[in-house]
């Protein structure tokens, strides 16, 4: 089948320090994968290869056959760790700012979600709960029909009774035939959407299998986790 995400001998530094040393692995369409690791692990600076953000490293990285740049971001859905959109900002800004940017931006499918997720429309940004501020960071990418969607700790302010609901909508939006790759902390809440887990440690891709195989020892993602990362905890 042809892959989505090829990563081939990924290496990349910052001076002397070594942020990722010979990644290697493949994605599928239509798979979810679930990046794991410990801070400062390499994990975004993965995410940030893939989204071509970061072009100064070695190795191969080609986004359905193409390097990252101008014709990846057409198809890849990125959700940062960090906040981009300004204090000013409502959610009707930011849905008509999507609208305009990207082609592939379902308006209607937005509009509907900020009332799924009980947004106010006119609400500025800056006057919004932690939670709220991520809710619609979450839609904007979610509504578009990105072949890759790459979402970074999504969920780390969301209230624990939302996040099922925030990981179902996930599924049901998006086409079958996109990729998802989630980096994430909280494990035991997402680990039942994985297809594949990639862990990470110390930029070494240590674990990169289907999740079926971490579980016929009879232990959860989470639990192997612990196990790989036990110097962490």
């Amino acid at each position: 089948m042809e892959q989505l995400i090829t990563v081939e001998n990924l290496h990349k530094s910052y001076g002397s320090k070594t942020v990722l040393d010979e990644v290697s692995f493949t994605a599928q369409p239509g798979q979810i994968i679930g990046l794991l690791g410990p801070n400062g692990c390499g994990k975004t600076t993965l995410i940030k290869i893939l989204t071509g953000l970061i072009k100064d490293h070695t190795g191969t990285v080609r986004i359905n056959n193409e390097e990252p740049g101008a014709y990846s971001k057409s198809i890849v859905a990125y959700l940062p760790e960090k906040t981009y959109l300004p204090d000013w900002m409502r959610p009707v800004d930011a849905i008509n700012y999507f609208a305009d940017f990207y082609k592939d931006f379902d308006k209607d499918k937005a509009i509907a979600m900020v009332a799924r997720f009980g947004l106010d429309m006119k609400q500025r940004v800056k006057t919004m709960s932690k939670g709220q501020q991520e809710k619609l960071r979450l839609l904007l990418v979610i509504c578009r029909n990105a072949q890759l969607f790459i979402l970074d700790e999504p969920l780390g302010g969301v209230d624990p009774a939302a996040r099922a609901k925030i990981l179902d909508l996930i599924l049901e939006n998006r086409a079958a035939s996109s990729t998802v790759l989630i980096s994430t902390h909280l494990i035991s809440d997402v680990e039942y959407i994985f297809d594949r887990v990639l862990m990470i440690n110390e930029g070494h891709l240590i674990v990169n299998k289907h999740v079926n195989e971490l579980r016929e020892s009879g232990k959860s993602v989470e639990e192997v986790f612990k196990e790989v990362f036990s110097y962490a905890w």
